[in-house]
């Protein structure tokens, strides 16, 4: 069981042409007795703009492994948190619970796992008047799909990492 301590994966998803709603989750995965357990717990304290929500597919529907989301950046009005509990909410519960179905996560492990999901709205994206929830629906859920595999296979490989050490770059800016 100590496999499942402490995974950590992240993945990005582009958004189509003129949206905002790129993702990029950071995921933990591990046991709830564990690190994991422990930060998950840790972010049920309320902390103000970066409130933490469970990731249910419809009320009553918490989904397993249980699931916290918490936003990268501070939510200041009720559009974002909007967004934050509905679309990308939803995206992140249907990504884990299909994470499960697929056996990405074992199933006989769902009661013995939590997921912190550190997860990114960009601020235009409540004052688009063109925003497409379902391309944000769409990057959010393929992002935390990513990212969930990534987590369980340890992937990049420290060999990969260093191999693409001078060749791939930061994608914002190149300060090498």
């Amino acid at each position: 069981m100590s496999k499942y301590t402490f995974h950590a994966g992240e993945a990005t998803v582009l958004a189509k042409d003129g949206q905002f709603t790129d993702a990029m989750p950071e995921i933990l995965i591990g046991r709830t007795d564990g690190p994991v357990g422990q930060a998950f717990a840790n972010m049920m304290a309320q902390s103000k703009g970066h409130t933490a929500m469970f990731a249910i597919r419809a009320c009553n529907q918490m989904v397993k492994p249980a699931t916290i989301t918490v936003p990268k950046v501070t939510l200041k009005d009720s559009a974002n948190i909007d967004l934050f509990g509905g679309v990308v909410q939803a995206a992140t519960a249907d990504a884990v619970l299909d994470s499960v179905i697929e056996g990405v996560i074992p199933k006989d492990l769902v009661n013995e796992l939590c997921i912190v999901s550190l997860v990114w709205i960009d601020p235009r994206c409540a004052k688009d008047p063109n925003l497409d929830k379902k391309d944000m629906y769409r990057t959010n859920y393929e992002a935390t799909r990513l990212a969930i595999r990534r987590a369980l296979k340890d992937e990049p490989s420290i060999d990969e990492l260093i191999a693409n050490r001078h060749t791939i770059k930061h994608d914002m800016d190149d300060w090498s």
